[in-house]
């Protein structure tokens, strides 16, 4: 498998990866990774669909790589992290201005 220069280090033994963002149509199934490169401003994961043609998604909607910190600890408990919270203070003062 080769990998782009700037795409971010992860474990070259995975062969396949799962959907893991709960709302899309594929959550759940699992699929070979093809290729992992950076595209689109964004790592994306390309696999052959179901017909045999190449797709991509992006890779933190899977188990590519190790979940986010602030979400293990939150463990579903915490909607917003504080500085989402603070970054959506600011938005909402701006449109009020």
């Amino acid at each position: 498998m080769t990998e782009s220069s700037n795409a971010a280090v992860w474990n070259d033994q995975k062969q396949t990866f799962t959907i893991t963002l709960p709302f899309h149509p594929l959550h759940g199934q699992s699929f070979e990774l093809v290729h992992l490169r950076q595209n689109w401003g964004e790592h994306r994961a390309y696999y052959q669909d179901g017909d045999g043609n190449l797709a991509s998604i992006p890779v933190g909607w899977t188990d590519i790589y190790a979940p986010d910190p602030f979400v293990v600890m939150a463990r579903g408990r915490a909607l917003f992290r504080a500085f989402d919270l603070v970054e959506l203070t600011r938005f909402i003062r701006e449109m009020e201005s």
